[in-house]
C-alpha cells in the first residue's frame, strides 16, 4: 500500500516548505508523488501501476500519494491544476512534474532518466 501524505508527513519526508525557501529534498531515496482524487478515473488507472512500481523498485524509490481534495495547500504549492499529476523527485536535482495517466513504460523511463534509478 502506498503511503498517503498529509502536510505534516510531507514536510518530514519530502520538503519542509515552512523552514526552507529553496527546494531541499528530505528523502533518502528518490520519490514520486501522485497527486490524485478519489473521483478521478485516470487516477484509478494509474494507482495499480504505481503499486507495481513500488514493489519492483522496493528500497530504491518511494512512491507517495497526495489526495488533492484533502491536501489543497500541498496541491496549490505545486500548481496542480489537473489530475493525476505526478511529481518526480531526484535526490539532488529539482523535481519535475508530469501530467496525466502515464503508461508503465513511461514511468520506468522517467524513473531511469529523471530519478537516475535502474
Amino acid at each position: 500500500m502506498l503511503e498517503h501524505l498529509t502536510k505534516e508527513t510531507f514536510k518530514q519526508k519530502v520538503f519542509d516548505f515552512e523552514t526552507n525557501k529553496d527546494w531541499k529534498f528530505e528523502g533518502q531515496v528518490p520519490a514520486i508523488i501522485d497527486f490524485y482524487a478519489d473521483w478521478c478515473g485516470p487516477c484509478k488507472m494509474v494507482a495499480p501501476v504505481l503499486e507495481e512500481l513500488q514493489k519492483e523498485y522496493d528500497g530504491k524509490i518511494n512512491i507517495y500519494k497526495v489526495n488533492t481534495e484533502e491536501q489543497q495547500e500541498l496541491s496549490a504549492m505545486f500548481g496542480v491544476r489537473s489530475i493525476p499529476s505526478l511529481l518526480f523527485i531526484p535526490l539532488n536535482e529539482q523535481p519535475q512534474m508530469a501530467m496525466g495517466a502515464l503508461p508503465k513504460d513511461s514511468f520506468k523511463r522517467a524513473i531511469s532518466d529523471v530519478l537516475k534509478v535502474n
